[in-house]
């Protein structure tokens, strides 16, 4: 079962506070005389300890010094931004506008091999036509009050997805069938969009497959995913993005993703469900 992506962010900051817990009992002093030796309270010692308080690279440096262990420092540093960078929240990457926020994916799009992605709610960006992104962006920028660089974005979106058609790349789609009944935009954007998905899983390096909504399911629902090679998952929530590089956890959403992939269907009938939800938009 994937480890739930924010379980995943509080375990790696767990594992930064049981370093220095494990310093300071080795050291033989307690969380007072830490504190004392630090210049702040005890409470702040405790805080660090339980993980509720994500310690600074100066409070590092201090427990270290404190614990007779300076050289320790550097490494429990790093381990400890590792950590913060897993969780990144969605409203410090889209205050400028959603653009910036498709501009920062370029670089590891051009570097990927290949693309896994699981949407459960949306078509993928990489499958999304003008007017459904427009609609889809229009939604997320009311709903942030973020600045409002719609067009722009789209553009920035299109002109990202023209990777599909470079050569060096290969992309597994999967969406969930209740995902294209979900309209977004009005109902000619939103036809144009299940239109275009009719074709796309004849481009030569996309497999799109759809899994049914009804039927037995080996594995349920999940939280949008999407992989790079096997280097990399990024996961969508809705206050944030998580990012996840540690082999286990990439290993288990690969896992995750061959099940549903599985359960999809492919060609002629992942068309034919395609074509139920156009004729459910008259």
């Amino acid at each position: 079962m994937p480890i739930s992506p924010s379980s995943a962010a509080q375990a790696a900051r767990e594992n930064v506070a049981q370093r220095l817990r494990e310093l300071r009992a080795d050291a033989g002093i307690t969380g007072s005389e830490l504190a004392d030796l630090c210049g702040w309270t005890h409470s702040k010692s405790s805080r660090i300890e339980n993980a509720r308080t994500p310690p600074s690279a100066n409070d590092i440096r201090l427990w270290c010094r404190a614990c007779g262990a300076d050289g320790q420092a550097p490494d429990i540093i790093a381990q400890s931004r590792n950590a913060e960078s897993m969780y990144v929240e969605w409203r410090r990457k889209v205050r400028a506008g959603l653009k910036q926020l498709q501009d920062s994916y370029v670089p590891l799009f051009k570097t990927t091999k290949v693309f896994r992605v699981y949407s459960s709610t949306l078509v993928p960006g990489l499958l999304q036509t003008e007017g459904y992104a427009t609609g889809l962006m229009s939604l997320i920028t009311a709903f942030r009050e973020i600045p409002d660089d719609v067009a722009q974005a789209v553009a920035a979106r299109l002109e990202r997805s023209k990777i599909l058609h470079e050569s060096g790349h290969r992309f597994v789609l999967l969406v969930e069938e209740t995902a294209l009944h979900h309209q977004i935009g009005d109902a000619d954007a939103m036809a144009a969009q299940l239109g275009y998905l009719l074709t796309a899983g004849a481009l030569p390096a996309v497999s799109l497959g759809v899994i049914p909504a009804t039927g037995q399911r080996g594995i349920w629902p999940m939280e949008t995913f999407h992989m790079y090679d096997d280097t990399l998952v990024s996961v969508e929530l809705l206050s944030a993005r998580v990012t996840l590089t540690q082999p286990s956890e990439i290993a288990m959403y690969l896992k995750a993703f061959e099940e549903l992939r599985s359960m999809a269907v492919y060609g002629a009938s992942a068309r034919a469900l395609i074509v139920k939800a156009i004729e459910a938009l008259n």
